[in-house]
């Protein structure tokens, strides 16, 4: 594999009424060099956008879609919209500290990787679960009905090799990623992560975390609040463990 240094990275970005989450996200990117980067942000629904106008010097696509599409869906688009190396996945409510392009990508350099992920902390500087072995029946009830979150795995500083990683911040390598078709869109919204990862096992490929890098995830779990992100969540998990 070239350089690491050389080698060209797409980030998507989807805001469904998130702009103000998006330009704290942006805000962040700012502070770094993102030298053979590209950002792709998809709207969703219609927002006002005047925001964007303080990120003129970030390398900037967007996509304004006429109406909704689901989590995978709008990223399949955004992967098709710029061919790139690797394919970075982020949510509007990740923040960003520091961008280290090379301890990020560097397991790469085994050709065996499919996916890495960074350590998820929370707000409050806490490991968030977003590592896990693969879903069953069982261990969904563990967490939905008893909230049994302990973590899946042990790590130090060293990449480990996991199920799946939750789809806050993926960086895809895109060989992987397009070979396996991408997301799976008839997941709209939730499980497409463990899915995902899922086919790209089946297809010879890893999934890393990289405890050597972070992001903090301000969640909003909507699943909680919304009946209707509640119906998405159910119909997912029906899907991933039956389908």
């Amino acid at each position: 594999m070239p350089s690491l240094k050389n080698n060209h990275i797409t980030l998507s970005i989807v805001s469904h009424g998130q702009l103000s989450l998006v330009c704290n996200l942006l805000r962040d990117l700012q502070k770094f060099e993102l030298l053979e980067t590209s950002i792709i942000l998809t709207i969703n629904i219609q927002e006002e956008l005047s925001a964007l106008k303080e990120f003129r010097n970030l390398p900037i696509t967007i996509i304004q879609n006429n109406q909704p599409k689901g989590f995978g869906e709008n990223h399949n688009s955004a992967f098709e919209a710029r061919k790139c190396d690797f394919f970075v996945i982020i949510n509007p409510d990740i923040r960003i500290g520091e961008f280290n392009k090379i301890a990020l990508l560097g397991p790469f350099q085994d050709a065996g990787i499919g996916a890495i992920a960074p350590l998820v902390l929370s707000p409050a500087g806490h490991t968030e679960d977003s590592a896990r072995r693969f879903p069953s029946l069982t261990r969904l009830i563990k967490r939905t009905v008893f909230g049994k979150r302990e973590p899946d795995y042990a790590w130090n500083d060293k990449p480990i090799d996991v199920d799946w990683v939750a789809g806050m911040f993926v960086v895809y390598r895109s060989a992987a990623f397009e070979g396996i078709g991408g997301f799976d869109p008839r997941y709209f919204m939730y499980m497409e992560d463990a899915d995902i990862c899922l086919r790209l096992k089946r297809a010879g490929w890893r999934t890393v975390l990289q405890p050597a890098c972070s992001v903090v995830h301000d969640a909003r779990r909507a699943s909680r609040r919304s009946l209707r992100h509640l119906r998405w969540h159910l119909a997912s998990a029906f899907r991933f463990l039956f389908l």
